[in-house]
């Protein structure tokens, strides 16, 4: 991953719009039954946690889509990365809310997060 590399205004948008739908639903959303739902970092996770929930999901899951070539490399930050690999690990262990606390850096969407080539499962 690049040293300096600067996020996209369009995700940081995305992601400051996550936020404030989770501070004026109260921290805790109710999903319908069958909503399907997704795993994030949150953007004020600092970069020490993303680091450790990158490196634990992709210690239980693959992350291959995340490494160069892959269709979740780009844009190439610590951000992206750690979102993506989240959300595989959440999928892969049934998406339970306990599955995307990730120390508090995390957050449950039900706005698909996938752009371009990369597929949020």
């Amino acid at each position: 991953m690049a040293r300096g590399a600067q996020p996209s205004a369009s995700i940081l948008l995305f992601y400051l719009g996550l936020v404030l739908l989770f501070f004026t639903s109260g921290s805790t959303i109710r999903f319908a039954e069958g909503q399907k739902t997704w795993c994030v970092a949150k953007p004020s996770a600092d970069d020490k946690a993303l680091t450790s929930n990158l490196n634990y999901a992709c210690s239980q899951v693959n992350c291959g889509v995340i490494q160069p070539g892959g269709p979740c490399y780009n844009p190439d930050n610590l951000v992206s990365h750690a979102a993506v690999a989240m959300n595989l690990y959440y999928a892969a262990h049934g998406r339970n809310s306990w599955n995307c606390y990730f120390q508090n850096s995390a957050l449950i969407v039900q706005s698909d997060p996938s752009y371009g080539s990369c597929t949020y499962y």
